[in-house]
């Protein structure tokens, strides 16, 4: 899905047949304009987003952008302001809104947790934790915020995690089984593989043809062995049960990178509103 696509089918589901308030109290020919107000402190993310959401309801709506993404953002800034005609502002409205009241609190949090990794070799990815049908905004925001965007969906990327592994018959099984998938399709896609203990780890290096080890739920001693063990032969990541409260201790073992399912959905929206002046 690509961010025209999205846009469709978000306002399909909120306008259906109509925007009937703004339809029978507005004159069709009314001209109008609105600016976006910043009502909690954070990192704005979503102006991309919101001005395609106004160019697709009406391309002649006038938007004027005063901060871009990425800005840190105190109560009383002003985003943005639009005029135009003044049914399409309040159709876009809400869009508008949701999208970058999401995006925002999720690259506030993002920007709070890259600011731990600062002076370490870590760097922090999202996950495919995502709302479904969501994600081209909440990936976007996560990157915004500081963050580096892991595989987008199932298909650009092999990872195989426990299921996988259990399911395939164990680690050499599902490694070689991928390896021969990719050369009998011819794709060309990254093979990361997820370790649950040091046998597992050990037994990846042994078989080898991956690019990157996850290391699932290990303490951040049990990190720094095993990337002491790897010794750079591939780039590790270690995920589960990491927050702000751990991830600095994580980001000590030298560990390549950490992933964290919480950037995208534990993340409390931030307070934006779209008003008339």
């Amino acid at each position: 899905m690509d961010l025209h696509e999205f846009i469709r089918l978000a306002l399909a589901e909120d306008v259906g047949d109509g925007d009937h308030t703004s339809l029978s109290t507005i004159p069709a020919d009314a001209t109008k304009r609105a600016r976006l107000l910043v009502k909690e402190a954070g990192v704005l993310a979503g102006v991309d987003v919101a001005l395609a959401v106004f160019a697709q309801v009406d391309p002649q709506l006038q938007v004027d952008v005063l901060l871009q993404d990425g800005t840190a953002i105190k109560p009383g800034d002003v985003v943005l302001t639009v005029s135009g005609n003044a049914r399409n502002i309040l159709t876009a409205e809400r869009l508008v809104l949701n999208c970058m009241q999401r995006m925002s609190g999720i690259a506030t949090h993002t920007r709070q947790l890259v600011d731990l990794l600062e002076g370490t070799r870590a760097q922090l990815l999202d996950t495919r934790k995502t709302t479904p049908n969501f994600r081209i905004c909440e990936k976007l925001a996560t990157k915004i915020g500081g963050a580096v965007n892991h595989r987008f969906g199932l298909f650009d990327m092999i990872l195989i995690k426990d299921n996988h592994v259990d399911y395939a018959g164990g680690i050499e099984a599902a490694i070689t089984k991928a390896v021969a998938y990719l050369n009998e399709t011819g794709r060309k896609l990254r093979i990361e593989i997820e370790t649950r203990n040091r046998a597992e780890v050990e037994e990846v290096l042994r078989v080898g043809n991956v690019d990157i080890i996850l290391l699932d739920n290990f303490a951040p001693d049990g990190i720094r062995d095993m990337v002491r063990l790897i010794n750079g032969r591939y780039i590790t990541e270690a995920s589960g049960g990491i927050d702000e409260t751990n991830l600095r201790a994580y980001a000590e073992t030298g560990v390549d990178f950490i992933s964290s399912g919480a950037l995208t959905h534990q993340v409390k929206s931030l307070d934006l509103s779209l008003k008339a002046y």
